[in-house]
């Protein structure tokens, strides 16, 4: 059977301090009609769509961050772009949340690209009918502007407690990003790549400036 090229994907973490200054992300539940992880939490994001590489941006991703994603092998200039704007899209299409200085204009949005920080890496299983190559960012919740009123593919949307979040009915990606969450937010010199060996999850640990 031939493998199943890997879809380009980008997915958000979204922190925030709650008023004791732990942090909290934001997190909602897939449908359970869904075609991929269906019934678990998850944080925003999605496939990147043709447009994203071409759609006008408010601002363009960090030199730094754009960086980070070559030294790890996760995307080129082009795509690095359309990451950007993929991440910031799914969060509004999921949540009707606007990150950052991004807005809304004739019914698509334009991303705030600086409001990134590339984190972490995932590639499902080889074995898997529907595959995906996700790019992690993470960004400040605290940015985010308007009440929440997405698309209704994730249901319970709101912000949990890491401990909280921890105890959620999510995947084995969703979980070690989790796990790593604080390490994750002060930024290391070091991101994960979390992929299969075997069936079984092997993480590796990429060196990035």
């Amino acid at each position: 059977m031939p493998q199943i090229r890997p879809r380009d994907a980008a997915s958000v973490i979204l922190v925030r301090p709650d008023a004791t200054g732990a942090l909290t992300v934001l997190m909602g539940r897939r449908s359970r009609r869904a075609a991929f992880v269906p019934d678990v939490f998850v944080f925003p994001g999605g496939r990147v769509d043709t447009a994203d590489a071409v759609t006008q941006t408010v601002t363009a991703l960090d030199p730094a961050q754009a960086t980070r994603l070559a030294a790890a092998g996760a995307a080129g200039p082009r795509l690095a772009r359309a990451l950007g704007t993929a991440a910031i899209r799914e969060t509004w299409e999921e949540t009707g949340y606007v990150l950052g200085g991004s807005r809304v204009e004739n019914d698509r949005i334009l991303a705030d690209q600086a409001a990134l920080r590339f984190s972490a890496r995932a590639i499902t299983p080889r074995e898997s009918p529907i595959r995906f190559h996700a790019r992690f960012f993470l960004a400040d919740g605290s940015a985010l502007q308007g009440p929440p009123a997405g698309s209704g593919e994730l249901t319970d949307l709101a912000w949990f407690p890491l401990t909280e979040a921890r105890t959620l009915p999510v995947i084995d990606v969703t979980e070690f990003m989790l796990a790593h969450l604080t390490d994750l937010h002060d930024q290391p010199s070091r991101l994960p790549l979390f992929v299969y060996r075997g069936g079984r999850p092997a993480i590796r640990w990429l060196n990035a400036p």
